[in-house]
């Protein structure tokens, strides 16, 4: 892929989307934050109920594991898998302004 895009206006409307996402997972984190805080268990709107869920999750290190039983390369390389990613990187331009 080494042909240049000829639509104009795609990495703007990206870079534009990346940001309102940025800025909408913000505030997400506010309104959970105020909402766990509260204390309240469920919140009743026009819309929607939110419900705050509490559990217990387990997680194991794995890394730290396989480091204190110290496997053979040969084994660390059989358990490994590669995979092609494709991804976008989007920045501002300087000067540009976001609205």
């Amino acid at each position: 892929m080494t042909k240049k895009a000829t639509v104009t206006g795609l990495a703007d409307e990206l870079g534009i989307i990346r940001a309102k996402m940025a800025d909408l997972k913000v505030r997400e984190t506010e309104i959970r934050e105020v909402m766990i805080e509260a204390g309240v268990s469920a919140f009743e709107d026009k819309k929607f109920r939110a419900v705050v869920v509490e559990s217990l999750r387990t997680y194991i290190d794995w890394k730290s594991v396989a480091a204190k039983l110290k496997p053979s390369h040969q084994l660390v390389t059989a358990h490994t898998t590669e995979k092609d990613v494709i991804s976008i990187r989007v920045s501002a331009r300087r000067g540009a302004l976001l609205s």
